[in-house]
């Protein structure tokens, strides 16, 4: 039976790889559709560099946590940051084929990060913006999870070459 860190490990790799093979077999069409009508009406291309923004951005304050910090800023703007950030990276221009190289370096990345700690870091606390203060390995779970969740979201836009209705989302409840 895998150990907490070694099943976050395998799915890392296993989930990342399933993501670059994805993005990999995008035919011009789905590069360019938009997957979202909300927010920053983002479309694939836009969604494999907030993959890329989110999971550098968050290793940061991963890194922090295991060095006994308190994780992400109490103050920290999801919203607003994701639409600077992705706008930002958009604005550089990058190629299909250099974005999914650099999802799997910062896939990598990650990856190397999580060999790196022990049992006991995984049941550090921190804040994140989305699920406030929680473990480690629920943060480390939520980075494959997270692109999961959109990388279906561009399989629906794409199948039905229409963005994906919008539903309201919201973050989950602290247990009691």
């Amino acid at each position: 039976m895998l150990d907490r860190k070694e099943l976050i490990l395998r799915r890392l790799a296993d989930e990342g790889a399933k993501t670059a093979a994805f993005f990999k077999g995008l035919a011009a069409s789905g590069w360019r559709q938009q997957v979202y009508t909300t927010g920053p009406e983002w479309g694939a291309h836009d969604l494999l560099i907030h993959f890329i923004s989110a999971e550098r951005t968050l290793a940061h304050y991963y890194q922090d946590m295991i060095n006994g910090g308190p994780g992400v800023p109490q103050d920290f703007d999801i919203d607003a940051f994701n639409a600077k950030d992705v706008a930002g990276l958009k604005a550089a221009s990058h190629s299909p084929d250099s974005l999914i190289a650099e999802f799997e370096r910062q896939r990598t990345q990650t990856t190397d990060l999580v060999q790196k700690i022990t049992e006991a870091d995984l049941d550090r606390v921190g804040y994140h913006p989305w699920f406030g203060d929680t473990p480690l390995e629920n943060m480390l779970k939520l980075v494959y999870r997270h692109n999961m969740i959109h990388q279906r979201d561009i399989e629906k836009a794409i199948a039905t070459g229409q963005p994906v209705p919008h539903v309201a989302v919201i973050a989950p409840s602290k247990p009691s």
